[in-house]
């Protein structure tokens, strides 16, 4: 799904450049791979309890089955967005 958001090449540089400012650069080194059924996101789920995240937000909810063990929850960006109080 592709939608226009009214942003400029140097609007998309300067959100990433103040990501990259106020980001935590962690190094994952877990070994417990493969844990999930599609092994392209166990690099996901990885960062996410390396950097202590409480939700993984994806569209693919049901290819993070099992992730309660790491005291996360997959939840889609619209249930995001309805938690943060962006929509009703």
């Amino acid at each position: 799904m592709s939608r226009n958001l009214g942003l400029t090449h140097s609007d998309i540089e300067d959100i990433i450049d103040y990501l990259c400012t106020v980001g935590n650069h962690r190094k994952v080194h877990f070994l417990w791979r493969p844990n999930l059924k599609n092994p392209g996101d166990d690099f996901v789920l990885e960062l996410a309890v390396e950097s202590e995240c409480n939700y993984i937000v994806t569209h693919n909810v049901k290819d993070f089955k099992g992730i309660k063990k790491f005291n996360l929850k997959a939840i889609t960006p619209q249930e995001l967005l309805r938690k943060i109080g962006e929509i009703s």
